[in-house]
């Protein structure tokens, strides 16, 4: 059965820009590695897309940046140089190690506007590999292999489950995946991993005879392969992976140790991670708070 049900709260970006947050979450830190799960939409964008709707360069330290959309468009520019249009259905994986900083903007959208929809979510490392040298990797959508049964059909954006693997290179066992449910077609979680979520991205799900409506998160205990039933169309984020133990999180930084968030704070504070090559003209100074 499912340990815990978590509702979306909702959170302002700033600039206006509102994001349904689930991970994390105070009775539920983290799911296996991911750490931070955000659902970014759906909205539609306003023609022409204001610039203070898009966020702006700002760093990160000790985690994966896991970004896969739904409908819309952004544009990634990073610290080391990349600069990547995100299109549905593709994968951007940007490994934070030692310092990096990011923007995403809606360069793509800027003129018509329209609907944006879709996840970020934080994946932690191994203490091993919290200072790794900062990375990025893009898979298209093409690139994340497909699975189907009866009424069925997915899309493995990480990890591996369900006897499919994800090219996308990981520092732990994991899985993530986009499942498509028509009405009546359900599926069963993977058994291969201690710790398991399913978030209903849309659609009404049933479990145990109870019904689940989007916007919710279900966290289930280790052992078994619990089946989720969909009562109408609906879609399904299913997610975990093996826990890595706590870890800090302040802002956009996770560790594994108090001092080096302190650090990663002066750091940006200073000006020693550095702005993105191509978008260094303004960024998001470090908050006095974090709500």
């Amino acid at each position: 059965m499912h340990d815990l049900i978590i509702e979306t709260r909702e959170h302002d970006l700033g600039g206006g820009f509102k994001v349904g947050r689930v991970l994390p979450f105070r009775k539920r830190r983290m799911v296996g590695p991911f750490i931070f799960f955000d659902r970014m939409g759906p909205h539609t964008l306003p023609a022409p897309v204001p610039q203070h709707m898009d966020v702006r360069p700002h760093p990160h330290i000790g985690l994966s940046t896991v970004t896969y959309l739904f409908e819309g468009q952004m544009t990634h520019r990073d610290s080391l140089g990349v600069e990547q249009t995100i299109l549905p259905g593709a994968l951007n994986w940007m490994t934070a190690g030692s310092g990096i900083s990011h923007s995403e903007r809606f360069d793509g959208m800027r003129t018509q506007g329209g609907r944006i929809d879709g996840i970020q979510a934080w994946v932690a490392v191994p203490e091993a590999n919290e200072e790794d040298t900062p990375d990025f990797a893009h898979y298209s959508a093409d690139d994340l292999p497909s699975f189907s049964d009866t009424g069925m059909s997915g899309r493995m954006i990480a990890g591996s489950a369900y006897g499919v693997d994800s090219p996308a290179k990981t520092h732990s066992p994991l899985f993530y995946a986009d499942i498509t449910l028509e009405a009546t077609a359900s599926i069963a979680l993977p058994d291969s991993h201690p710790e398991r979520a399913a978030y209903i991205a849309s659609g009404v799900i049933e479990f145990e005879g109870q019904r689940y409506q989007a916007g919710q998160m279900l966290v289930f205990s280790a052992g078994g392969a619990p089946v989720l039933k969909a009562l109408n169309d609906s879609r399904l984020m299913l997610l975990g992976g093996e826990p890595l133990g706590a870890r800090h999180i302040w802002w956009n930084f996770v560790s594994s140790r108090k001092e080096r968030i302190e650090q990663a704070k002066a750091d940006w504070m200073a000006g020693r991670i550095v702005l993105p090559e191509h978008d260094n003209g303004e960024f998001i100074p470090l908050p006095q708070t974090v709500a």
